[in-house]
């Protein structure tokens, strides 16, 4: 597996990540033994780098859901295995009564933290992102409960997700921000044009794209979406959501792609992505 730098956080994280809310948050969601049995396969396949949150559940009754089996996984490696894994999660998102909703209050961000390295079973959370603006909450407070978290030594580094280059600035007059965490797929690249993706590359910070096969409905349907990227995957006997894993991580090196997985196969076609050699002519085809 490819190691790339989490932003100027001096971690190494593998170059494609696992990101974990499909073990929680679907009506279908595996069992805990099989979720934590997906966790160690993708640790087996040389994936180092899960990303959850404590919103990663059905609704606000299981707050944490996804962290704790984060935590009952890597609780079940030895230290060393241990030592080299990396995990980020988020606080700013509530779940009432199954709804998405902002809670960018700092009082709440501190709290969740307590929570989050409970579940985790850390000392410190490697990397905390901020989940969601909150409009209702001035943004530089919110980033401001993470900045007392991280000199509480109870946090390493700070990400954001969901955010604009505006936030992100505002972000970096508060604290240091090592990643981001935006939306990006082949259907969405707002990241690209409204410059995010070129602000986080030029200030050495990673940039984490959730949903980069554009969702469980889109991701299988993904190549009669865009027919060249079945024409690709067929000459090189590949699927097309590789290719697509591919195509991000030639971007760019700051680009650490985190798709969702729920079943061991998924994880090991992730990661196998890597391998995939495109020909110049290609990328530049996906990239018209």
């Amino acid at each position: 597996m490819e190691m790339r730098k989490l932003g100027s956080s001096g971690l190494m994280v593998s170059a494609i990540g696992m990101g974990c809310m499909p073990l929680s948050v679907p009506e279908n969601r595996p069992s805990e033994e099989d979720a934590i049995g997906v966790i160690h396969k993708a640790i087996d396949v040389g994936i180092n780098f899960f990303d959850t949150a404590d919103a990663y559940c059905r609704d606000h009754t299981e707050m944490g859901h996804n962290e704790r089996l984060i935590g009952k996984a890597l609780s079940r490696l030895d230290a060393a295995a241990r030592e080299r894994m990396v995990v980020a999660t988020k606080a700013g998102l509530v779940r009432p009564d199954g709804r998405w909703e902002p809670d960018g209050k700092p009082a709440r961000i501190k709290a969740r933290c307590d929570e989050a390295l409970k579940n985790l079973g850390v000392d410190s959370i490697d990397l905390y992102q901020f989940h969601r603006p909150d409009p209702h909450v001035a943004f530089v407070d919110s980033v401001g409960a993470f900045k007392e978290l991280q000199d509480a030594g109870k946090i390493r580094h700070i990400g954001l997700s969901n955010v604009s280059v505006l936030e992100i600035e505002l972000a970096q007059s508060v604290a240091k921000i090592v990643s981001i965490q935006n939306e990006f797929s082949r259907k969405t690249r707002k990241a690209q044009h409204d410059g995010v993706l070129d602000y986080t590359r030029k200030h050495d910070m990673a940039f984490l794209p959730w949903s980069p096969l554009g969702g469980i409905k889109a991701a299988k349907g993904i190549a009669a979406a865009e027919p060249l990227l079945e024409t690709i995957a067929v000459h090189h006997r590949v699927s097309p959501q590789q290719v697509v894993l591919k195509w991000m991580l030639l971007l760019a090196p700051h680009i650490i792609p985190i798709p969702g997985a729920s079943r061991k196969e998924s994880v090991i076609s992730s990661a196998a992505a890597i391998n995939i050699q495109f020909k110049l002519e290609e990328f530049e085809a996906l990239n018209d």
